[in-house]
């Protein structure tokens, strides 16, 4: 029997429906109650692992390049005599030294560090002042456990580490508000500034 070019393709057709038709079904008949028919679904989630970290300025999910500078003024008459003094208004994503803080993950434990190459230097004058000078004041911003600020210290590294609240996920976040202490009367000059002079802290962190 000589099958024509239409009945070839149309044979393909048919061996192909039971592939592309891939979702179950009953049929069912009968004269009891009641009678049931049933079919079934299968479904599946495939979520990445993530690590968010922000520390000031920035967009949830997003890598954002901008950095912030936390700037102080020490007043002449009140310099050394212990009371703190605020960043300038510009200071910071949240102005006069506050800057939103916030890490997420999906993994599990989380290790945050900060990250300093050194004392604060007003350059060839060769005067420091220590990063112990710097205090942070950790707020609650959004999550009900706030994240806290590893602490700064010279030419080191700090670590906390954050564990998840629930299953393997954190998600904290934080108002961070920078003072300087002015413990002490320094010799004049700018210390640190922008990338320079030991100015820059670098936040890290690290999940599994």
């Amino acid at each position: 029997m000589r099958m024509t070019s239409k009945t070839l393709l149309a044979a393909a057709l048919l061996a192909a429906v039971p592939m592309l038709a891939n979702a179950e079904s009953t049929f069912t008949t009968g004269t009891g109650t009641p009678i049931t028919a049933s079919a079934r679904l299968d479904f599946q989630v495939t979520a990445p692992k993530i690590l968010y970290l922000r520390v000031g300025t920035g967009t949830d999910f997003a890598t954002t390049a901008t950095i912030n500078q936390i700037a102080f003024t020490v007043p002449a008459a009140t310099m050394g005599n212990g009371t703190p003094i605020a960043a300038t208004a510009a200071s910071g994503d949240l102005g006069t030294g506050a800057v939103t803080a916030r890490v997420i993950g999906n993994n599990g434990n989380i290790t945050f560090t900060s990250t300093t190459l050194g004392a604060l230097s007003n350059g060839a004058a060769g005067d420091t002042i220590s990063y112990s000078e710097i205090a942070a004041t950790v707020t609650a911003l959004t999550s009900a456990v706030p994240l806290p600020h590893p602490t700064l210290a010279d030419g080191a590294t700090t670590t906390v580490s954050l564990t998840p609240t629930t299953g393997k996920v954190i998600n904290r976040d934080a108002r961070w508000t920078f003072a300087y202490a002015n413990n002490n009367v320094i010799a004049p000059g700018t210390y640190g500034g922008v990338n320079t002079n030991n100015s820059r802290v670098t936040y890290t962190a690290s999940m599994p």
